[in-house]
Parts: C-alpha cells; structure tokens; sequence
C-alpha cells in the first residue's frame, strides 16, 4: 500500500509540472512570430490563429497584403478582385486557384471571413 501512495504522490507533481510547463509553452507561443515549418523539404511560413492584441504583422507578407486588399475593397470581395488589388494575373484559372487558397488560410484562422456566396470580407 505504501508502494502505491508513492507512486500516487509522484504521479501528482508530474501533474503539476506538466501544468506549469503547458502554460509556459502557451504564453510563449502566442508572444512568438509566425516560424517556418517544412512541407516537401520545402519551408512554409504558418499563420497563426487570430487571437485578441494579435496584430496582422503576425502573418507572413503575402498574407499582410491580402488582408489590405480585402480591408481596402468597399465590401465583399471574390478572388479575382482580390488578385486584381494584389497584382495577380487574374485572367488565368491557374493563377487564381493558389491565390484562392491563400484567402482560405486566414479564413480558418479567423483573419478574415468567406460568405455562403464565395466572397471575403475582413473582420473587425
């Protein structure tokens, strides 16, 4: 029974650690800017969850410029707009779609929204 109580009291502070040290993790995190991650060997910048006193110099430049085209726009915006604003060679399909999936990050990450209609507009 006592070998049991031990283990018991062990297994509480690494309780404890593993608390104190999950947030630590966590307010590093959110101080920290975007990192590179690797997809392919190849170096991807990551965008960050929108998070309250985040600002939009998180998010990598192409990102940055993006999100203004869409704040600059006088309402919901569509793709092509956006590449328009951005300098995107929009009258090719195969240069939209990126420029598409670039919009759908910041729109999982809560930077922007997309309407049922396929548009983006910015959040407040």
């Amino acid at each position: 029974m006592a070998e049991v109580r031990g283990e018991r009291d062990e297994l509480a502070v690494a309780e404890r650690v593993l608390e104190r040290v999950s947030k630590q993790l966590a307010v590093e995190r959110a101080s920290a800017p975007p990192t590179p991650g690797q997809v392919g060997g190849q170096a991807v910048m990551l965008i960050p969850h929108r998070a309250p006193g985040m600002e939009e110099d998180m998010l990598p430049p192409d990102r940055q410029r993006i999100l203004a085209a869409v704040r600059q726009a006088t309402g919901p915006v569509m793709a092509r707009d956006v590449g328009e604003l951005v300098g995107v060679d929009v009258s090719v399909r195969a240069k939209r779609e990126p420029l598409r999936s670039k919009l759908v990050g910041p729109v999982d990450r809560g930077w922007m929204r997309k309407l049922p209609d396929g548009r983006f507009t910015p959040r407040p």
